[in-house]
């Protein structure tokens, strides 16, 4: 199966009709896993469909995350990125080169005093601090 057969295939699942625009916005998703903004996208994909517009990217990665296909990060204030692997996990930035790393979270092993009458449907796990690349570069 072709790798646009099955990103069409998963939008339908989810009840999105798979136009070109959302294919395409959502196959970027899935090949760059830098967890872009919605800009990058738009960016990079214009060079693809001329006729592509940010309200189009907006409005498709909304739908992306309300649909539960991606999910938004909040780690840096005011910039929203976009992550289609919408397993339970960790997000680490490094303050020295920007890069956002995933990691494994384990949702059992996350303590908290939080009332158990609460049904917990999101977590978010956000570290910041210096990357092992980084951190060698500025030793050398």
């Amino acid at each position: 199966m072709n790798d646009l057969k099955l990103l069409k295939d998963q939008l339908e699942k989810k009840g999105i009709k798979p136009s070109l625009i959302r294919l395409k916005i959502y196959e970027y998703l899935t090949k760059h896993k830098t967890h872009p903004t919605a800009e990058e996208v738009y960016s990079t994909l214009l060079k693809e469909i001329p006729t592509l517009s940010k309200t189009s990217v907006y409005n498709t990665l909304s739908l992306f995350v309300e649909k539960g296909l991606a999910q938004m990060i909040t780690i840096e204030e005011n910039i929203a990125r976009f992550d289609a692997d919408t397993s339970v996990h960790g997000h680490f930035q490094c303050k020295v080169c920007g890069k956002i790393y995933d990691f494994l979270v384990e949702k059992d092993s996350i303590e908290s005093s939080l009332d158990p009458s609460f049904d917990v449907e999101e977590i978010y796990v956000y570290y910041k601090g210096v990357c092992p690349y980084c951190k060698n570069k500025n030793l050398s």
